[in-house]
């Protein structure tokens, strides 16, 4: 089911906990000159919207749903996988609103082969580390993708597919060596896949053109996620298009490398909210999704 505009504000009125949609919101979808035409499948990380979803999580997704996202990537909260829901219960009403639930961040290391049944059950694609920060050294890593090997081959024997998600830790040598190349090149690509998040690799002073060429076809997955122009602290994401990232280029080199899935996450709402920003990026991506 696809939400149109002006179905927009009935929806809104309908929703629980008092999610109230901002004017500036409403003129943003009124205004919206994406051609649908044109326009390709791109995904939203639920996380971006980690303060709303525990209050209402069906209300939150039917705004997702109405901004014009198809694909949803979750994590993994209090409420689980399926906010409180079964797999089969949270992929009908998914299903419902007309979006794909494509892939979850999850903890890894607790009851992974339950997650990974539980998403084979539904038609899921990915199940995505999201972290390994408290690995220190080289040797750190290489058992990281030792492990990463196994996860890949159970995921695999279920019909879905493992991939670790990347901050910039990785991109910082130890011992002259970068901790990603280690990941990338000890793990099995018929196993494990990469979603490389394009605001990390720039915040980590690397280039992901570059990585894109050197791995081709391991990066599955994209984060896109812009950086404030000028910003020199860690968490400084922004909503698309306002930052310094050119994501026109490096989707054209993605697209290239065999990126399939991008994924809009954003961590940082200065003078807006997380669901403001979650419908101007989507129209951001309406117009970059021509490029994928």
């Amino acid at each position: 089911m696809y939400y149109k505009r002006r179905e927009f504000l009935q929806l809104s009125g309908s929703m629980a906990a008092g999610l109230a949609i901002a004017p500036s919101l409403r003129r943003l979808l009124e205004e919206d000159s994406a051609d649908p035409k044109k326009s390709k499948p791109f995904g939203l990380q639920l996380y971006s919207l980690r303060a709303d979803m525990p209050r209402d999580p069906k209300g939150v997704l039917k705004q997702v749903a109405s901004f014009g996202y198809k694909q949803v990537e979750g994590y993994e909260g209090p409420q689980g996988l399926f906010w409180g829901m079964t797999p089969s219960d949270f992929k009908k009403y998914m299903d419902d609103l007309g979006l794909a639930f494509i892939a979850s961040h999850c903890n890894i290391d607790t009851d992974f082969e339950k997650k990974v049944v539980d998403a084979a059950s539904i038609g899921m694609k990915y199940l995505i580390c999201p972290s390994r920060g408290g690995s220190k050294t080289i040797a750190d890593f290489k058992r990281v993708a030792e492990d990463f090997n196994a996860k890949g081959q159970l995921c695999l024997k279920h019909g879905i597919r493992f991939a670790y998600h990347n901050h910039e830790y990785p991109f910082r040598e130890i011992d002259g060596q970068m901790p990603q190349d280690i990941m990338m090149i000890h793990t099995d690509a018929n196993y494990v896949d990469f979603e490389m998040d394009i605001y990390w690799v720039v915040t980590g002073k690397q280039d992901p053109i570059t990585w894109l060429k050197k791995y081709p076809g391991r990066f599955k997955l994209g984060h896109v996620k812009d950086r404030i122009i000028g910003a020199t602290e860690r968490d400084a994401t922004c909503d698309l298009g306002k930052g310094s990232i050119d994501f026109p280029k490096i989707v054209k080199a993605a697209k290239a490398a065999g990126m399939e899935y991008y994924i809009v996450e954003q961590e940082r709402y200065d003078g807006t909210t997380p669901l403001a920003s979650a419908a101007a990026d989507a129209v951001y991506m309406k117009k970059l999704s021509a490029k994928f």
